[in-house]
């Protein structure tokens, strides 16, 4: 069984009461992202926030966004996070630290490790004791900031606008609020060619297309003070790449990416055992690594010969710029040429003579490292002789840029060297199983909730012969799978990826009777509509005679135009039948906004919206089941964008009998009206269908709006963006709406001819029809 809040009473017993409402709409969320440790640290943390004296809306933040969190760079951060906003709340607002969490998703996402979003806190922390006047400036920018630069970047730009305007305080503001011309300044010198961020997604792709494996990348910044020197590794199987490379000598960066993240995944499919460091020398142990970059470089380019081309493109270069102190380190900047490509030719007869043992011993035994082993003790050895070696520190001047350290090369144990394989945590998946597999685990005495399986039933348990399912005696609601739309930010002209969530829940049901009450009471519009309903039936095939053009001929006119020939007289052309097939090739998606307002009476209505809005959707389901057209009847309500929620009345395949009655007539209204997310959910159903005409009638008494949007032009413009989105896939979209102020937005999301405000709210039952009998002519 699935994991539900309840689950956790004792803790949400020392919770704010006032946030128990945010804690149940995102718990669906957390849960999907968390273990139950996870979500035991979640629901602490918003404890201890709370506990705090801050404010309700820091520990709302904080529940909210944690999720999205988690989802980037795992949930072993949760306790960072509020360690983190402990410390800062003796030094800064609570405002301070509820913008700290509100952005902590963004820098997150463009860090993509949970040691980077570390060292990003403790830059946070630190700045909060030099100048606290200049985080809310700072985090209000973080997206641009992680846009353009690494965290060592952000660190070095915040530190240096610190220790300049360490005392004047507006300076200190504008800086921060990357106002001044300095701020500008420092940001281009610390701005990065390329992100790893930004290409950790085609680096995967691009080396599963390769070796059909999965690698593991992560981002790491490890130069606080500087980025020279600073080199890729591997440790614990896992691929660690610098978070910003700059182009080399007019190579691209993303080049660099590439070359870099193929060398270390060569390693790692090529290296089956580590070499032995007893009794080698630092030195020894840098020209044995020489030897072994070439050959898994070899073994790489046995396989996939185009390899070559991107790695020596970057040896030719550093042919070009490098300028070595030690004539020792330009030979092995050659030699490392020379094993690549055969086509390279040295002048130096050392390198020739490697570079020949290199390629006899190649062909002779690729897959074993001791030849790399044996050739650099050789080498070692060689340039002795010369009296030439030069330290540790000159060898790793070496330039070679692409190429990572060879520590994954040697292991001073190989038992904890084999140990350290990296494996994924496994993750909880959900399993669809029938009722006798439930019925055989319920109440199991091995379930805990470590558990990496969730059992899902698709129909309900049923548990006695009352017929009540296991949810109705639990009191528990179930959970649907959530479903992550985008939403348009017109600010950035950019979608949002995932970031509205829609649960599908359930209403309690009502009388069905009252459904039937309500068209005897609307009698005389029934009779109306049923004239209206004749004339759209639809009548089949239909033949037109006497016409020019069609499909038969009309035997009675041809023979008449014979005769007419026949006297000489001009004869009529129009002998054939047109045949036309009267067909209603038509679905429809009513959805019914059913927020807070709907609760409310407008205008000079004494019955508050949702009644009306009851008694319009039961007249206008009558005359559509009159008429035979497939239809569904939705609505939706929201509490942030993390809880959409959406209710399914009445589904294209469902029978408008008793059953979608019960579900009208016990419809509510709460909350708020996040439309975008609700009309991309509402056309995944509609575009299931086969019809090739789809048309979606929203009926709302209001604008778009949320809880968690302050802009009132925000989901404005989603609204809009998702109207065009669905038109380009055939889905039509009509609002129908009761606001007398709809003037001011309406027609700019809909269109001029995509809209109907109804003035006498009371005449609704009436129109709603009356509307669908317009559209669908």
């Amino acid at each position: 069984m699935s994991i539900q809040l309840d689950d956790y009473r004792e803790t949400l017993e020392r919770i704010d009461a006032h946030v128990h409402d945010t804690l149940a709409a995102s718990f669906a969320e957390a849960a999907r992202v968390m273990s139950p440790a996870g979500l035991h640290n979640w629901l602490e943390g918003a404890r201890g926030l709370s506990e705090l004296g801050r404010g309700r809306d820091l520990v709302v933040t904080y529940i909210q966004e944690m999720p999205a969190v988690v989802k980037e760079v795992g949930e072993d951060v949760i306790k960072d996070c509020v360690t983190a906003a402990m410390k800062l709340a003796s030094m800064v607002s609570g405002e301070v630290i509820q913008l700290l969490f509100d952005t902590l998703p963004a820098a997150a996402g463009r860090l993509g490790d949970a040691e980077l979003l570390r060292g990003y806190l403790g830059l946070i922390h630190q700045l909060s004791a030099k100048v606290p006047r200049g985080l809310r400036p700072m985090l209000s920018h973080v997206d641009e900031l992680f846009a353009k630069l690494t965290l060592g970047g952000l660190r070095r730009w915040a530190l240096w606008g610190a220790q300049a305007h360490l005392r004047d305080f507006p300076a200190q503001i504008a800086y921060f609020d990357l106002k001044s011309a300095d701020s500008q300044a420092m940001l281009q010198k610390e701005r990065r060619g390329v992100l790893f961020i930004d290409h950790q997604r085609k680096l995967n792709f691009y080396l599963r297309a390769f070796w059909g494996r999965d690698f593991f990348m992560r981002p790491t910044s490890g130069d606080y003070e500087t980025r020279e020197g600073y080199r890729p590794f591997i440790e614990s199987r896992v691929i660690h790449l610098p978070d910003a490379y700059d182009d080399y000598a007019g190579l691209p960066g993303r080049e660099l990416y590439r070359a870099a993240a193929a060398h270390a995944a060569a390693h790692l499919v090529y290296t089956t055992h580590p070499l032995s460091m007893e009794q080698l020398s630092p030195a020894q142990m840098f020209l044995i690594g020489v030897f072994e970059d070439a050959r898994i470089e070899g073994l790489a380019l046995r396989d996939f010969p185009g390899m070559k081309a991107l790695w020596a493109q970057f040896h030719a270069k550093v042919r070009e710029v490098s300028c070595p102190t030690d004539p020792v380190v330009s030979l092995l900047e050659r030699l490392a040429y020379a094993l690549l490509d055969e086509r390279y030719v040295d002048d130096d007869a050392l390198i020739r003579e490697m570079t020949g043992a290199f390629r006899e011993e190649f062909a002779r035994r690729a897959d074993d490292n001791g030849l790399s082993w044996d050739l650099g003790v050789t080498l070692h050895n060689r340039l002795g002789e010369r009296g030439a070696i030069p330290s540790l520190r000159v060898l790793e001047s070496m330039g070679i840029p692409y190429r990572d350290d060879n520590r994954y090369c040697w292991a001073s144990d190989e038992i904890a060297w084999a140990a350290a394989e990296y494996v994924p945590a496994p993750k909880q998946v959900r399993k669809y199983v029938t009722a006798m597999e439930m019925a055989n685990e319920v109440d199991c005495e091995l379930a805990g909730d470590d558990a990496q399986e969730i059992w899902v039933l698709d129909t309900p348990f049923y548990l006695d012969q009352e017929g009540r399912t296991i949810n109705e005696m639990e009191g528990k609601e179930p959970v649907s799978e959530p479903h992550h739309y985008a939403e348009w930010d017109y600010t950035v002209q950019l979608h949002r990826p995932n970031w509205a969530t829609v649960l599908e829940k359930r209403q309690k049901r009502g009388d069905p009777g009252e459904i039937d009450r309500i068209l005897t009471a609307h009698r005389p519009i029934a009779s109306r509509l049923r004239h209206i309903i004749d004339a759209m039936q639809p009548e089949g095939v239909q033949r037109f005679r006497r016409q020019e053009d069609g499909e038969e001929i009309d035997l009675n006119a041809a023979i008449r135009a014979m005769i007419d020939i026949r006297m000489g007289q001009t004869p009529d052309p129009r002998i054939n039948i047109r045949i036309e097939r009267k067909v209603r090739d038509l679905a429809v998606l009513v959805l019914l906004d059913l927020s807070e307002s709907t609760n409310e009476k407008l205008g000079d209505s004494d019955r508050p919206v949702i009644q009306l809005a009851r008694e319009a959707t039961s007249l206008l389901s009558w005359a559509i089941d009159r008429v035979g057209d497939p239809f569904a009847i939705h609505g939706f309500a929201s509490d942030g964008r993390h809880d959409v929620q959406y209710y399914r009345f009445k589904d294209f395949g469902d029978r408008y009998g008793d059953e979608a009655k019960a579900r009208l007539a016990g419809m509510r209204g709460g909350l708020s009206t996040r439309m975008g997310a609700a009309l991309r959910h509402a056309a995944s159903f509609l575009l299931r269908q086969p019809e090739q005409k789809k048309l979606i009638l929203l009926v709302s008494d209001g604008e778009p709006a949320d809880i968690d949007v302050r802009d009132p032009q925000y989901l404005r413009h989603d609204t809009k963006k998702a109207v065009e989105e669905l038109a380009t896939r055939g889905v039509r979209t009509f609002c129908l709406t009761l606001d007398p102020r709809a003037d001011d937005y309406v027609s700019r999301i809909f269109g001029p001819k995509g809209y109907m405000v109804v003035d006498h709210v009371q005449r609704l039952p009436e129109r709603l029809p009356l509307l669908y009998a317009g559209l669908t002519r």
